[in-house]
C-alpha cells in the first residue's frame, strides 16, 4: 500500500469499496453478480486502486470494519468481495438475507435520520431513496461503538412497529451484519402509520 498525506489510506479504500460494491459497479463497467459478489481482481485493476493497494489491504479493510459491511469468499479459481447491504444496483437481488417472519429475537427496529428529512418523512413515510432497501438498526448509538445500520451523527430515531408492519404484509430481512432491511411497499415506502414512536437522540418523544 502506498501511503501519502495525513488521511488514513485504509479509510479511502473503505469508502471506495462501499461505493463500487453498492452503487458504482455498472457505471464503471465492472461485472457484479446477483448475490453482490465481485472478483477482487477487477477492483485491483481499477485506476483508483491499481498501484495504491493490494489484496492484503482489501482483506484488512474487511476484517477491521466496525460495522462488518463487507463479506469475502474464495476458492481455487477466485477471490471475491461483496457489500452486505446498501445497494442501489438493480442487478444485486440475491443477497444472503434471512426473512423476518415474526418479532422473536428482535427488540427494536430503528431508522436513524436528520431534522432536514423529518417533515417529509412525517408526510410521506420512509422511502428507499434510490436504494434497494430501507435500512434499520437493532439498537441506538448510546456508546462510542459503531452500530450497524445507523450513522453516529443521526438526530432522530424512528422506531417501527414490526408486528403491525409484518401483519400488513410488509417484508423485512436480516443481513449478515445484523442490519434489518425492508423494500417497503409497492412504492418503496414504509408509511408513518407503522411508526411505533419517534424520538430525538436524547430520548425526547416527537411522535408516538
Amino acid at each position: 500500500m502506498s501511503k501519502s498525506g495525513n488521511i488514513d489510506p485504509y479509510f479511502k479504500l473503505s469508502k471506495f469499496l462501499s461505493w463500487i460494491l453498492r452503487h458504482g459497479a455498472i457505471e464503471e463497467g465492472i461485472p457484479i453478480k446477483d448475490d453482490g459478489f465481485m472478483h477482487v481482481e477487477y477492483i485491483l485493476n481499477h485506476p483508483f486502486v491499481n498501484g495504491r493497494y493490494n489484496k492484503e489491504d482489501i482483506i484488512h479493510v474487511v476484517d477491521t470494519d466496525e460495522k462488518h459491511r463487507f463479506g469475502i469468499r474464495s476458492n481455487k479459481q477466485s477471490f471475491e468481495i461483496k457489500a452486505n447491504q446498501g445497494h442501489s444496483i438493480n442487478v444485486v437481488k440475491n443477497l444472503e438475507l434471512l426473512p423476518i417472519n415474526d418479532t422473536s429475537g428482535i427488540k427494536f427496529v430503528i431508522h436513524g435520520t436528520y431534522w432536514k428529512n423529518w417533515n417529509n418523512i412525517k408526510s410521506q413515510g420512509l422511502l428507499r431513496m434510490g436504494r434497494n432497501h430501507i435500512h434499520f438498526a437493532q439498537n441506538i448509538c448510546n456508546t462510542s461503538q459503531a452500530i450497524s445500520g445507523l450513522r453516529k451523527n443521526v438526530e432522530i430515531y424512528i422506531y417501527i412497529d414490526l408486528a403491525k408492519a409484518l401483519e400488513s404484509g410488509l417484508k423485512f430481512f436480516l443481513s449478515p451484519n445484523g442490519v434489518i432491511l425492508s423494500p417497503g411497499d409497492q412504492r418503496g415506502c414504509i408509511d408513518a402509520k407503522f411508526f411505533l414512536k419517534v424520538t430525538k437522540v436524547d430520548g425526547t418523544v416527537l411522535l408516538f
